[in-house]
């Protein structure tokens, strides 16, 4: 291909919501800013690579199944919602690609010809994409969470940019379990609007200000563990000197959640 592709951080929601009908309701807005990066993109990507918050490994991890399985990291959700399947097919060529891009960066790597997609893979991709013809991969984090080196996966992932592949980080702009409703409208308001900011100012000085997250307002209020924070590093990192859009934005959400989405390039 010879456009290069934006990278995005999206927000994946919580669980299978797109099959549980009230969720579905509340996060209508979500999902429909799902359903536009298709066409937000301007063209079809060969594959994409998707950085979940849900897989932490001691070691950058790619999914090199052909045909990988359903994982159900989800608990006490409807029955049906474990019989759910999105039957895209990976692509062990690109999984050797990228493995050979994050080897050749000086980062650990290793390959799991095992892993099923997760709920942070599956859930935004059978919105974005619903045949399921989409090839799809996940590469992992590691469990330091380290910013700084997941910024630095990004760039070595950022020749896949032309190459047909569209990276994706997904995760939550606020991911706090035990502080949902009304105590999580302050915090995520404020970490939000902050990240907004900075996500605005130039290259030079955006990527140290959202590396140095913990300063933000609220930051470990809203993000006790950064799992879902990591992969807006990557996606960063991918494309540090191209501007970033928000996307999906939405308030009160289960009556108190702020969240947004950006996309980069």
């Amino acid at each position: 291909m010879s456009e290069r592709l934006p990278t995005y951080f999206i927000s994946h929601g919580g669980g299978p919501w797109p099959w549980i009908e009230g969720m579905a309701r509340e996060l209508k807005p979500l999902g429909d800013a799902l359903a536009r990066m298709p066409n937000e993109i301007g063209t079809r990507p060969r594959a994409v690579l998707m950085i979940s918050g849900h897989w932490e490994e001691d070691a950058y991890t790619v999914q090199t199944a052909p045909h990988p399985p359903m994982l159900y990291d989800y608990y006490n959700f409807p029955p049906h919602t474990y019989e759910i399947a999105y039957p895209a097919p990976g692509d062990p060529a690109l999984a050797e690609r990228v493995a050979e891009l994050v080897s050749a960066a000086g980062l650990p790597v290793a390959r799991d010809a095992d892993r099923g997609y997760d709920h942070g893979t599956f859930v935004p991709m059978a919105v974005m994409y619903p045949k399921a013809d989409m090839p799809l991969i996940q590469l992992s984090m590691r469990r330091h969470y380290d910013p700084a080196e997941h910024f630095r996966l990004g760039q070595a992932l950022a020749p896949l940019r032309d190459e047909g592949v569209l990276i994706v980080g997904s995760g939550l702009s606020y991911h706090n379990l035990r502080n949902f409703g009304p105590g999580a409208k302050a915090p995520s308001e404020a970490f939000d609007a902050w990240l907004s900011e900075v996500l605005t100012h130039a290259p030079d000085t955006r990527t140290a200000e959202v590396l140095d997250w913990e300063q933000a307002p609220s930051a470990r209020v809203c993000h006790a563990e950064e799992d879902h924070l990591v992969p807006l590093f990557t996606a960063l990192g991918a494309a540090e000197n191209d501007p970033a859009e928000r996307v999906y934005h939405q308030v009160d959400i289960f009556g108190g959640v702020t969240a947004s989405s950006w996309k980069f390039g």
